[in-house]
């Protein structure tokens, strides 16, 4: 019987998943798709490991309110090997944003986030 091992694209898209539920989880589960060498690159600034994303998330979960996260709608997804991609927005509060995630070895090694507000 032949063992089936994880494609790249299925173990980015595991992880994507995982990223993208962890928000109703609170900012230990997001964070636990980073490592202490993961990289995060906003319009704004770049943040470097566990403790500068971990005040990026905590700042904006702590901005999202309940009509943000009501409002939130995924857009474009694509998994292509080890990068995801995705649109999203959230109505009023932030019309258009993408967010690119590089993930190796189970975690976001690098993400980017740009954020298109009104």
């Amino acid at each position: 019987m032949a063992i089936q091992s994880e494609t790249a694209s299925d173990a980015t898209q595991r992880v994507f998943a995982h990223h993208l539920a962890a928000f109703g989880d609170g900012i230990d589960a997001v964070l636990s798709d980073y490592t202490e060498q993961s990289v995060l690159l906003t319009p704004d600034a770049t943040y470097r490991g566990l403790q500068q994303i971990r005040e990026f998330f905590d700042a904006f979960l702590k901005g999202a309110s309940p009509e943000f996260w009501a409002a939130f709608s995924l857009g474009t997804q694509v998994i292509e090997g080890e990068v995801a991609y995705m649109t999203w927005s959230a109505g009023p509060f932030m019309p258009l944003a993408t967010d690119t995630l590089l993930i190796r070895g189970g975690r976001i090694q690098v993400q980017t986030f740009t954020p298109f507000p009104s």
